[in-house]
């Protein structure tokens, strides 16, 4: 039976997602059918879809089977889309799999016990007392949404010498608190959302600008983990969050390393190569499903100390969709055939 290769999105037009070209070119160098579809494109009377096909330079709606193997790009954003996507794998191989919040991840690592030393000590925010306990304790503390939100609603908060007194960052906005509104602060964000509450661990440069990597990692066309691509994720404007979506800026990994690091700059780079392709191995074998890709984000301390920040299960690839398509697409071929033979 000849595969094909669907993606799955919510945008009505493939003209509309920027993966979408690169998957399509890709796919017909690979010689494997390719098709785009939304989730109102789905009939599941017929066991067709009605999708789009990249033809002479042009998308051109068609209608075809199921496909094999489908690439959901995108969460479900309805009820209905949700049972349309919970369907559909019934009867196709989807590539992704969400890894769970940032307290699943954290548990799950914690008692697979092998990279459980690179966690930061987290737990979830339960009331305000807690906070004030802990900074009692640690004097500087993280409060982070329990759920991905692209660096947004993260916290800082420093204990001051002055008694009672707390130092509150969010963004650029920095702010003197006393204890009595520190409390009430909490209280209202705890009814909102859940948060975690972690030890604030710093990772600066030498110009005192906070960093972190991000690892990004893909399955390739033997089933097999391979780096997309590693780099420097820098704050701008004195933020204490990277994250590009926040402001920050993306660098050149050699050059960073060789500026922050010196002579050590190899031995830093071929230590982060070798956590990327070892712990993503590891966490995979923590669930029960496969996972085509994964973007882990990870902090170098003062001592050189290597932390997860956070494992996200759908990465961004600005720019760089071509990179992301040629090592998925052959990943979708194997999962054909993997799942042909097992």
């Amino acid at each position: 039976m000849l595969m094909s290769i669907g993606m799955l999105h919510y945008q009505k037009y493939p003209t509309e997602v920027r993966k979408a070209y690169p998957f399509a070119a890709v796919a017909k160098m690979e010689g494997i059918p390719f098709y785009y579809f939304t989730f109102n494109n789905v009939d599941f009377k017929r066991l067709k879809i009605n999708g789009w096909e990249y033809i002479d330079g042009e998308w051109r709606q068609t209608v075809v089977d199921f496909p094999t193997v489908i690439i959901n790009s995108c969460n479900p954003k309805t009820k209905k889309q949700n049972e349309i996507s919970k369907k559909l794998k019934e009867y196709a191989l989807f590539t992704s799999y969400p890894v769970g919040n940032k307290l699943k991840v954290y548990n799950k690592v914690l008692h697979g016990k092998q990279f459980s030393s690179y966690l930061i000590p987290s737990t979830k925010l339960r009331n305000p007392a807690e906070c004030i306990r802990f900074l009692d304790e640690q004097s500087r503390a993280v409060i982070k949404p329990l759920s991905g939100n692209q660096g947004k609603q993260i916290l800082f908060i420093e204990k001051l010498n002055e008694q009672q007194f707390y130092q509150l960052t969010d963004g650029q906005n920095v702010t003197k608190l006393h204890q009595k509104e520190l409390e009430t602060l909490i209280a209202d964000l705890i009814l909102e959302r859940k948060y975690l509450l972690q030890p604030f661990i710093e990772c600066k440069t030498k110009n005192e600008l906070t960093y972190d990597f991000r690892l990004h990692v893909q399955k390739n066309g033997s089933g097999l983990w391979e780096i997309n691509l590693i780099y420097p994720r820098i704050s701008g404007d004195g933020k204490l969050i990277s994250n590009i979506s926040s402001g920050g800026y993306r660098g050149d990994l050699e050059p960073f390393l060789l500026h922050e690091f010196d002579e050590e700059s190899d031995q830093v780079k071929s230590a982060l190569e070798q956590f990327a392709l070892s712990f993503s191995s590891h966490f995979e074998s923590l669930y029960a499903h496969s996972f085509d890709e994964f973007g882990i984000d990870v902090g170098i301390d003062q001592q050189y100390r290597l932390w997860i920040f956070e494992v996200n299960w759908r990465p961004g690839c600005k720019h760089r969709e071509f990179e992301v398509a040629r090592r998925l697409i052959p990943y979708c071929r194997y999962l054909a055939n993997f799942n042909l033979d097992s």
